[in-house]
């Protein structure tokens, strides 16, 4: 691994490092889904599964424009949210138990990218790669709608998953 020196050179590698995110969120959020007791809430996995396929090929797109390739970066961060994710669908739960725990841990995924989007849409503009900067701001928006229809999924769960504990 080479010296990170410039702006750019750092813009490039984290883009990388949301698009090993973004790949490793396609493969895990079909299991999500089908794990979801919830309509709503197994329908916004699919929602957010169709997004994340858009937003890996744009991120590939920027970095094509930059003349850079995907790499071969593993982004280590997501590996452990989507682990966690896994360890929750595994677990021996109350429906409305399991579905909020989905939800905890699809929520600390959409925080990580919010992160992480946030900070190369900076560069971007920083940078003065305006388009890039137009089309990072339009994915980071699509994950903060996320994981306010999370949030507001969870106020109905959350009170389920109680009712379901004082039976």
């Amino acid at each position: 691994m080479s010296k990170i020196t410039t702006l750019h050179e750092l813009y490039i590698e984290q883009l990388q490092d949301l698009l090993s995110a973004e790949k490793q969120l396609i493969k895990a959020l079909p299991a999500m889904a089908n794990a979801s007791y919830d309509s709503k809430l197994k329908a916004g996995f699919e929602e957010h599964f169709a997004e994340t396929k858009v937003h890996a090929q744009t991120v590939e797109q920027i970095l094509s424009s930059h003349d850079e390739k995907p790499g071969s970066k593993k982004c280590a961060a997501m590996e452990g949210l989507i682990e966690e994710g896994k360890e929750m669908i595994s677990e021996d739960a109350e429906e409305a138990v399991k579905d909020v725990g989905l939800i905890a841990a699809a929520q600390r995924v959409e925080h990580y990218e919010i992160a992480g989007y946030g900070c190369v849409r900076t560069y971007a503009k920083i940078l003065g790669y305006e388009k890039d900067n137009v089309v990072l701001q339009g994915i980071l928006d699509q994950e903060g709608d996320t994981d306010k229809k999370l949030t507001k999924i969870a106020t109905t769960l959350n009170l389920k998953a109680e009712l379901g504990a004082t039976k």
